[in-house]
């Protein structure tokens, strides 16, 4: 069967790496984000991997206007209907701390825009009996922590969206595959103190297709994540008040 991905925030280097590795498996490609000349130059390299399907389309989570051009070229492929959410913003907490103002924009870009995209993919899915949902959280969502606790809220909220997602489409057999990364050397994560065992993108776009193969629900990646993460949410609130982790 044929199979297409609209890929938003397909500007990061996660979902370049990604998009590579689609192509090269003979999978089309809408890559979907604000820097058209980046998205373009990563089309092409697209086609010359093999995808039958490689475009540039602009996409902005805070624009919802941008959304409908996007839907109508999914609709208008054949085959089944993926989706893959990288887009995302994490600005220094200590300036959300002086512009509480930032904080729609980080829930925008991190939840509730990439949410009303998929809200609406979701029925042309149903309708084709198929099809996969990537959205890439962050363990910052499992707990909330000083020194990004607005964009943790952002990403928790985007997993408990995505984890009612799954139970929807998992009826019209589709699969919702939650992504909770850990550090992952990105222009995001570029300079933050403290990063350590530090992933690639194409590490971590191999990790996201082994994971769609065997349709894993939540994915920690790399995998240790999970026991560290299993530990950070163990820690009793009157000790994890006086941490800075």
């Amino acid at each position: 069967m044929n199979s297409t991905w609209v890929i938003l925030g397909a500007t990061s280097s996660m979902a370049r790496a990604f998009a590579r590795q689609l192509s090269e498996r003979g999978e089309g490609v809408i890559l979907a984000g604000r820097d058209m000349n980046d998205l373009q130059a990563t089309a092409s390299d697209c086609t010359l991997r093999g995808a039958p399907v490689a475009k540039a389309m602009a996409f902005d989570a805070r624009k919802p206007e941008t959304f409908q051009a996007i839907l109508d070229v999914m609709a208008d492929q054949d085959g089944a209907l993926n989706a893959a959410v990288f887009v995302g913003s994490m600005p220094e907490q200590a300036d959300i701390d002086a512009d509480p103002s930032m904080i729609d924009g980080v829930i925008q870009d991190s939840f509730t825009g990439p949410a009303t995209f998929l809200q609406a993919l979701a029925p042309m899915m149903e309708d084709r009996d198929c099809g996969t949902v990537i959205g890439v959280g962050s363990v910052a969502g499992d707990r909330g922590r000083i020194g990004n606790y607005v964009y943790g809220a952002a990403k928790a909220g985007f997993h408990t969206y995505l984890s009612g997602l799954r139970n929807r489409l998992n009826r019209s057999g589709g699969h919702v595959m939650t992504v909770k990364p850990g550090f992952v050397d990105t222009s995001m994560t570029w300079g933050l103190e403290g990063m350590f065992l530090v992933a690639s993108p194409d590490e971590i776009a191999t990790s996201l297709l082994k994971g769609v193969k065997k349709k894993t629900n939540v994915l920690y990646t790399p995998f240790f994540w999970r026991y560290i993460m299993r530990i950070i949410k163990s820690i009793p609130e009157p000790l994890f008040k006086k941490l800075s982790v």
